[in-house]
């Protein structure tokens, strides 16, 4: 080949991108020589696989192509053979077998893969060589007609994502936060779309904030609902404390998803990266205020329930404390009559007025004379 052949073909790798570009067009022509395909096909899930939910390219914002018959592949040489546009892989709870290929061909970090397949991890940011790797949680609120001591209010899953360069693969886990309508609204706005992969990335991690702002106005209804119950005036149906404990325990849940997030999210609107364009690095400080506002809203919900649980006892309390009282008097009103029959029970023949013809009326007339003076005492003092 000629000098001139050389220099082409040198700046034609310099249009690829650095070294590890060149090496990812190297894997990408072993796999197709070795493997001509991904084998994504399965007929029991989806079109695509049984794992796997849309594959897209997209160039400068618009969508391009859709990966059928397992043509990853070509997509992804395609893509970096132009330098230009990405790949949106998107996955549903894959098994290990199904991750090995899509892992090889984006040379993708072994424990990331290891935390996509087996799920179950806090939110957190991860940079493994030139991919970024993040872990989102996300909830639903659970319908209920009636919250019982049993009731599920706060369903979790899990999101993860990688960003390389030129690719996005999502990793959906759970029965909820299906990102098609997200796809849908981003390929709306190609000017956004256009910025990258972080587009993407700002996306996901928009909307499963929102679907946290969601989540807390749903709790709030519920713990208003226990609220309003404690302090219901005496005869309402009073409140059952397995019912706020449930919802405390729910509570908790929930927190758990959103707290962890504050640090990546931070991470993402403070620390420069070159995954993360500077346009969309702005708008992960918007994502990481509504945060903020989703922690606050769980943190007083927290508190306030345990105000309520407080309350509830000491409701309780004070209700037995009013019926111990009325036993107590009634108690004591008794004890007049039991008093007195008491004594002209011993059986002596030497009791005053016990011969008389008045001594019975008058004894009643004295235990009748006691012990409404002592129910009048006792009602003035507000036991009875």
């Amino acid at each position: 080949m000629s000098m001139a052949g050389n220099l082409r073909k040198v700046r034609g790798l310099r249009r690829v991108g650095n070294l590890r570009s060149v090496r990812g067009l190297r894997r990408v022509a072993r796999l197709g020589r070795r493997t001509p395909r991904v084998d994504l096909s399965h007929p029991a899930r989806s079109p695509l696989g049984s794992s796997v939910v849309k594959c897209v390219t997209y160039r400068k914002g618009v969508r391009q192509t859709t990966a059928r018959d397992g043509d990853l592949v070509e997509a992804v040489r395609q893509v970096r053979e132009g330098d230009e546009g990405f790949v949106w892989l998107g996955l549903h709870e894959p098994t290990e077998q199904e991750f090995v290929g899509i892992a090889d061909l984006f040379d993708l970090h072994p424990l990331a893969v290891e935390d996509a397949v087996h799920a179950h991890q806090r939110p957190k940011v991860e940079r493994y060589g030139q991919t970024l790797f993040a872990v989102f949680k996300t909830v639903c609120y659970v319908d209920h007609a009636e919250l019982t001591a049993t009731s599920e209010v706060v369903h979790t899953g899990e999101i993860m994502v990688f960003v390389g360069r030129d690719f996005v693969i999502t990793v959906r886990h759970g029965r909820h936060g299906s990102l098609g309508p997200l796809r849908e609204e981003l390929e709306a706005t190609p000017d956004q779309l256009a910025q990258g992969p972080s587009a993407v990335l700002h996306a996901i991690a928009d909307q499963v904030v929102d679907d946290y702002l969601a989540v807390t106005e749903s709790v709030q209804e519920d713990v208003d609902e226990v609220e309003s119950e404690v302090f219901a005036p005496t005869g309402a149906r009073s409140a059952d404390p397995g019912r706020i404990y449930q919802l405390k325990r729910e509570l908790l849940e929930l927190k758990r998803a959103v707290v962890p997030l504050g640090r990546p999210l931070q991470i993402l609107a403070a620390k420069p990266t070159r995954l993360v364009a500077p346009e969309i690095q702005a708008y992960f400080r918007d994502v990481d205020d509504h945060l903020k506002r989703v922690t606050d809203q769980i943190a007083a919900f927290d508190e306030l329930l345990n105000s309520i649980l407080q309350a509830h006892l000491a409701r309780v309390t004070v209700a037995q404390n009013e019926d111990m009282r009325k036993i107590t008097a009634w108690a004591a009103i008794v004890a007049v009559p039991t008093m007195v029959c008491g004594i002209y029970g011993m059986n002596f023949d030497h009791m005053p007025e016990l011969r008389w013809q008045y001594g019975y009326a008058l004894v009643m007339g004295v235990i009748a004379t006691a012990c409404f003076t002592l129910y009048r005492g006792f009602r003035r003092n507000g036991w009875l």
